[in-house]
């Protein structure tokens, strides 16, 4: 318990300020890319600012996206377990600041602070745990259930009590994308959710309203 209580009071984005080379502070525009599939894997990114998509693309170019990044997040970080090509490409999905910091100094601080390592331990503990939640809600729920599981996390629901805002507005491309099913049915069950209350458009803005919680929960 303490030791989680002296985790939560680590503050990562003034101590990754503090490493000496290495890193630097990147802004990317909405849309822009910061690494593309099959890019050289050298450095690991800790966003300050904004929103990431992760995407992958096939051998005959179907593209899906894997993942929704928001502030606080690593990503890239393959690298440090020997990865030499990137599996995905980054984009930014809104204006981003981003922290790059290269392989070795990662290394080096991931060794040296171990408050540092445990924070990040527990990052990929936490999305490693989330990619299974993922495979067992595809193999089991119902596209209407996946689709209103990914909202509540897309918009932070169980954090401080209240869900935000998902920022920006994601196509309904997108979610049909990360849910694994067609656009048509994400549009069907999109009208559905905002008809019954359980979210709402304003303007570049969609809110998730708790209530969208008894889609996951009915059986």
């Amino acid at each position: 318990m303490v030791a989680a209580k002296k985790l939560s009071k680590f503050d990562t984005k003034i101590f990754l300020s503090t490493i000496d080379g290495g890193r630097k502070i990147v802004a990317f525009a909405k849309k822009e890319a910061i690494f593309a599939q099959g890019d050289r894997s050298d450095a690991v990114f800790y966003i300050q600012k904004g929103k990431v998509k992760l995407t992958v693309v096939s051998e005959i170019g179907k593209e899906a996206t894997i993942g929704i990044l928001n502030e606080g997040d690593f990503f890239g970080e393959g690298c440090l377990a020997g990865q030499t090509l990137r599996l995905c490409s980054a984009s930014a999905m809104t204006d981003c600041s981003v922290m790059q910091i290269d392989k070795k100094p990662m290394m080096e601080v991931l060794h040296r602070e171990h408050e540092f390592s445990d924070m990040f331990v527990a990052h990929l503990l936490t999305r490693n745990i989330r990619y299974e939640e993922d495979l067992v809600d595809q193999l089991f729920n119902s596209s209407e259930k996946r689709l209103a599981r990914m909202l509540l996390l897309l918009a932070h629901f169980g954090k401080d009590g209240k869900p935000e805002s998902v920022i920006p507005k994601i196509s309904q491309e997108t979610l049909a994308e990360m849910v694994g099913t067609t656009r048509s049915r994400v549009s069907f069950f999109m009208n559905r959710f905002r008809q019954m209350g359980f979210i709402g458009y304003n303007s570049e803005e969609l809110q998730v309203h708790s209530s969208l919680l008894n889609v996951v929960l009915h059986d």
